[in-house]
């Protein structure tokens, strides 16, 4: 075998190896599982992130997300009870596989699991619903609650049907509708807010004028409250006024009650001591004393009476114990 023969047979080789080597050589990134298909059989054993090798051109593999995931289903038609046919533009599905249940969902409902277990339960639930409810409904009244009930009732399946698979939340976007319906919704939520905003003018009128009420009651409060406390005041000032006319009445009713019956213990205490003190003796004593403070007495047969001359004039007294003329 020549040179150039040979060279042609290593390269051939070289060939071969290097498509084999890049056939069995793969990588897997970080929250990621990797499954493996040996002739169209599902193996049991994953494999995790990073380089792994496997048989070129006999097994292949499948790389299964395990983080949190967000899958999108766009377009989905749903008719309403009353016919009107409507479509969702867009329904997002956040979701997580846990780790150890990934083969055996795979097992069940391939890689691709998703399209079974999510956006087929999604058409399927959008149209239940829908097909129970009005356009008004869908569309306004209980559109805010589509998304939550998608949620529970594609959990609540995936719950029997495969275990591991959660539903973290579902977006529902607006949906699209006939355009002429679309027209009357929006004259009918201009009409509404019209309505809505003459309802919060009436609201706020009526709160000024409740509070303009609110300030003439407070005002009419106050200025009754200040006459009161005025009247209060003026009624403890005569109460005042009285009670000191009182104390000074009872004063000055106590002083001449002392006095008066000072002088009249005064007056008892002399009555009794002149009652003790003029006795007749006593008044004989003083008659003779007054005769004998008189600075001229006569005596005389021509004069048949005494005659007394005092500081009050004559008197003429006839002697006491003396007979008929000496």
């Amino acid at each position: 075998m020549t040179m150039p023969h040979v060279g042609a047979v290593f390269a051939a080789i070289a060939g071969v190896v290097a498509i084999m080597l890049h056939s069995s050589i793969h990588k897997i990134e970080e929250g990621h599982l990797a499954v493996y298909y040996r002739g169209g059989a599902l193996l049991t054993s994953p494999n995790g992130p990073g380089y792994h090798i496997m048989l070129p051109f006999i097994t292949t593999y499948r790389s299964v997300q395990t983080t949190l995931q967000t899958d999108e289903i766009k377009n989905v038609p749903c008719g309403t009870s009353g016919g009107v046919m409507i479509y969702f533009d867009r329904i997002e599905v956040v979701n997580m596989l846990v780790p150890f249940a990934v083969v055996d969902i795979v097992r069940n409902y391939t890689a691709d699991y998703d399209k079974t277990l999510i956006f087929n339960k999604i058409h399927h639930e959008l149209n239940q619903f829908c097909s129970v409810h009005t356009l008004q409904e869908v569309y306004i009244e209980l559109f805010d609650i589509i998304d939550e009930n998608l949620k529970t009732a594609l959990q609540k399946d995936l719950n029997v049907m495969a275990p591991g698979l959660t539903i973290q939340a579902v977006r529902v976007t607006k949906p699209k509708i006939p355009e002429s319906i679309r027209r009357n919704f929006e004259l009918m939520e201009a009409e509404k807010t019209r309505l809505l905003i003459t309802a919060q003018t009436q609201k706020v009128v009526e709160k000024e004028a409740e509070t303009e009420r609110k300030k003439a009651i407070i005002e009419a409060q106050k200025v009754a409250q200040v006459a009161e406390i005025h009247f209060q005041q003026k009624v403890m000032e005569k109460e005042t006024e009285k009670k000191i006319s009182e104390i000074e009445d009872s004063a000055f009713l106590a002083r001449e009650k002392a006095r008066a019956d000072a002088e009249y213990y005064s007056a008892a205490k002399l009555a009794e001591a002149n009652r003790v003190k003029l006795t007749p003796e006593y008044l004989e004593l003083m008659k003779y004393q007054a005769i004998a403070a008189n600075s001229k007495i006569y005596f005389g047969q021509d004069i048949p009476n005494m005659f007394v001359e005092g500081n009050n004039g004559p008197k003429s007294e006839r002697p006491p114990n003396l007979p008929e003329g000496q």
